[in-house]
């Protein structure tokens, strides 16, 4: 019985690893054009708007709507979540202060 359970341990790992590339999810279905939104005027000064962006729910792409983020640090600057197109599929980089 251990060993079994061991087997299908090993499978399903080897299963996730077969979705991952670099520690990110790998999707083989290009996401679909971003979704131009209307954001307005910032709340307040020191925010920025973080714009939305198509992520993967396991089955498809959903639209993570954009909002208003509050500035971490003086100069601070957000890098935007994205997709890279990589061999095999697409591989999404999440978004980031620099």
């Amino acid at each position: 019985m251990l060993q079994k359970m061991g087997l299908v341990g090993v499978l399903v790992s080897a299963g996730l690893l077969v979705g991952c590339a670099e520690g990110g999810l790998m999707v083989r279905v290009a996401p679909p054009a971003p979704i131009i939104e209307s954001y307005g005027s910032a709340p307040g000064p020191g925010y920025v708007w973080q714009p939305g962006y198509q992520r993967w729910d396991g089955r498809g792409y959903v639209w993570a709507p954009g909002h208003w983020e509050r500035v971490p640090r003086a100069r601070a600057r957000w890098i935007a979540p994205h997709w890279q197109q990589r061999r095999g599929g697409w591989v999404f980089v999440e978004g980031r202060w620099r």
